[in-house]
């Protein structure tokens, strides 16, 4: 599979290519015209705003710079392989190149289906799924959130500060690791608390009401600084802690204080861990597009601009230096970041 950077497929020259599309478990015919991007999102959907959020404006970009179309689709909870594999497979069969999952619960379905359809490019988020027509795009969560634990222990003034995780799994334990040893690393003497809303269940993704109970319990405990990594959850989790005079929210995956459905919230976010999904699925759009598509693991780290936090409303701009600091040593390897906690 060939390997590409950022880089490479921001520079990559536009050339035509004629959309194609494989029958389901036959052999391939041609698609009879462009019918665009497909994207699938996960569970909580296009306006989640974070995850599915950030996918769903790297398609509008490609809309508006590149007149691609686009049909969007959406997971519910507790989804079975198959549910999420005719998903995929009705986006193929209707002509659409690339087809995207958003998110790591497509990686087995993204597999199985890319191999039904070869002259089809598939990219999964958030996951690495073998296959000659697949791009697989992964990101240095750990690296973002390392710098929000740095800014959530410059910040906290009561020492002590959280992390809610929507579901427990090695995905989401990069944020947490990473969370933990910037606020660590920063200030020996700060309390990290860190909590799941559900062990195994994708429903953690979609239950604003948990994380807004979470929250609370931990705003209880004297915790005034909580950084949540959920999805959708997380909207319930900075709404409990706008409640708190003196608490902050740290966002996750988009700049959540930009999000206008969390507009009312927007001084109680003290910064966000941006993760430029947008970015990669542009990149693998316009690279099909080009006629040359992205295929292997893509990856998008802070040192390429990756991931960032965000500095809408000013509330870092007082330890920007020390941010700069921590980002500096990550990208020249003096710190090494846990992936796992």
């Amino acid at each position: 599979m060939r390997r590409v950077s950022t880089i490479t497929a921001a520079g990559i020259t536009a050339a035509a290519l004629a959309f194609t599309l494989t029958a389901c478990g036959g052999s391939s015919t041609d698609s009879g015209g462009d019918k665009g991007v497909g994207l699938a999102f996960d569970v909580g959907g296009r306006d989640d705003h974070s995850f599915n959020e950030s996918a769903a404006r790297g398609v509008d970009k490609a809309k508006a710079e590149l007149g691609v179309e686009a049909k969007l689709l959406t997971a519910k909870n507790g989804e079975t392989e198959a549910e999420r594999e005719q998903r995929l497979s009705s986006l193929a069969d209707a002509g659409h190149n690339p087809v995207i999952g958003v998110g790591f619960n497509y990686s087995k379905s993204i597999e199985k289906v890319a191999k039904e359809y070869p002259k089809v490019t598939f990219g999964v988020v958030d996951s690495v799924a073998p296959g000659k027509n697949i791009d697989s795009m992964t990101f240095g969560e750990h690296e973002g959130s390392y710098l929000a634990g740095v800014a959530a222990a410059l910040k906290s003034k009561s020492k002590k500060v959280a992390f809610i995780g929507g579901v427990n799994n090695a995905l989401i334990q990069k944020f947490q690791a990473g969370f933990e040893q910037g606020a660590k690393d920063t200030d020996s003497k700060v309390e990290v608390i860190s909590q799941y809303l559900y062990p195994n269940n994708d429903k953690g993704f979609n239950d604003p009401a948990a994380a807004k109970e979470k929250a609370k319990g931990m705003l209880d405990q004297g915790v005034d600084v909580i950084y949540t990594a959920a999805g959708l959850s997380g909207n319930g989790s900075i709404e409990a802690i706008a409640g708190q005079k003196g608490a902050w929210a740290i966002g996750v995956d988009s700049d959540q204080a930009q999000q206008p459905g969390l507009a009312k919230y927007k001084d109680s976010i003290l910064t966000s861990v941006v993760k430029n999904v947008d970015v990669a699925v542009f990149d693998l759009i316009k690279s099909v597009k080009d006629g040359k598509p992205l295929t292997g693991e893509h990856k998008y780290l802070l040192k390429d601009g990756g991931v960032s936090l965000a500095t809408t409303g000013g509330h870092i701009d007082d330890i920007k230096a020390q941010i700069e600091e921590a980002k500096k040593k990550i990208a020249d390897g003096q710190i090494k970041v846990k992936i796992a906690p």
